[in-house]
């Protein structure tokens, strides 16, 4: 049986999942680590944004634990930690690709996800 603080706090973990997934540069890192995994300077090369920027995206990911680290030498080596991630970012960008306008164009889901 689920108890209404078990239910919201699912709830909570849910939506903050899924807020992890509404950052542009997130979904690229995320997208580049289900090919191979990456250290950061391939991640900042590939996405073409600032090392400081990665690396704050790549600590969210990693504190809410989407994806894992090994270190190689002196780099730090990230992947995805479990591929049921990976396949619901995959999902996730068939469902956007086909819903791609009106997404595009979307102005009620609020200034915060802008």
């Amino acid at each position: 049986m689920v108890t209404t603080t078990t239910a919201g706090s699912v709830d909570l973990a849910a939506a903050r999942f899924f807020r992890v997934l509404g950052d542009p540069t997130r979904v690229a890192i995320l997208q580049l680590l289900m090919q191979r995994p990456h250290s950061v300077s391939e991640l900042v090369e590939a996405t073409g944004a600032r090392q400081s920027r990665v690396s704050t995206h790549l600590a969210c990911l990693r504190w809410c634990e989407f994806v894992t680290t090994e270190r190689a030498g002196r780099k730090v080596i990230y992947s995805i930690t479990d591929p049921e991630v990976g396949e619901v970012l995959r999902r996730g960008m068939e469902l956007a690709q086909a819903r791609l306008d009106h997404l595009v164009a979307c102005e009620r889901i609020g200034p915060e996800w802008a």
